[in-house]
């Protein structure tokens, strides 16, 4: 299965990538601004949270494996800031915080080899063990949008604020479920 490159996908992609034999990440496709690609979903307080990894300016259609990092706006910190402030009281966060620290303290070059190295991380954390590659020419990824399939809900920090969110960053499932998240994929 072809799956679009994306920062700290949804709850969808890594269920796709699940029920797959292997996965090929789509990193020469052209990146489009506002997309999964370098923007994620998380729960707080007042709902469904965007969070977006700022990229370097492009001068025409740049291939997603090209789409460098920004440090505009000191983004790494504002993002751990928010999922501490997000997640620091769910079941799983102090868990998990440790591997996921190091992603907001080092600089990344790529924003392609950022959310691979993330989605390494998540698919150790849940066990899946499926192989992952690049593809080497476009292979056209099925679009990932939020609210794809029907969830079953799982716990989440804010739902009696708000209700269930579903497809939010699999950080928020396994963040609020640990390593019972892969159940829900």
């Amino acid at each position: 299965m072809v799956l679009p490159c994306c920062y700290l996908a949804p709850v969808s992609h890594y269920s796709a990538y699940y029920r797959s034999d292997e996965v090929r990440l789509e990193v020469c496709d052209h990146f489009v601004k506002q997309t999964l690609r370098n923007r994620c979903w998380i729960d707080s307080p007042n709902g469904a949270l965007a969070l977006t990894v700022p990229v370097v300016k492009m001068e025409g259609k740049t291939l997603m494996r090209d789409v460098r990092i920004s440090d505009h706006g000191n983004w790494r910190h504002q993002h751990w800031v928010a999922l501490e402030s997000s997640y620091r009281q769910s079941p799983f966060f102090e868990y998990y915080a440790d591997e996921f620290a190091p992603f907001y303290e080092k600089k990344w070059d790529f924003m392609a080899d950022f959310n691979e190295e993330l989605m390494m991380l998540v698919a150790s954390l849940l066990d899946i063990e499926k192989p992952v590659t690049r593809t080497i020419a476009f292979e056209d990824a099925p679009p990932l949008t939020e609210g794809r399939r029907e969830y079953s809900p799982y716990y989440q920090m804010f739902a009696s604020r708000h209700g269930f969110l579903p497809d939010l960053s699999i950080v928020d499932l396994l963040f609020n479920m640990g390593p019972e998240g892969v159940l829900w994929l």
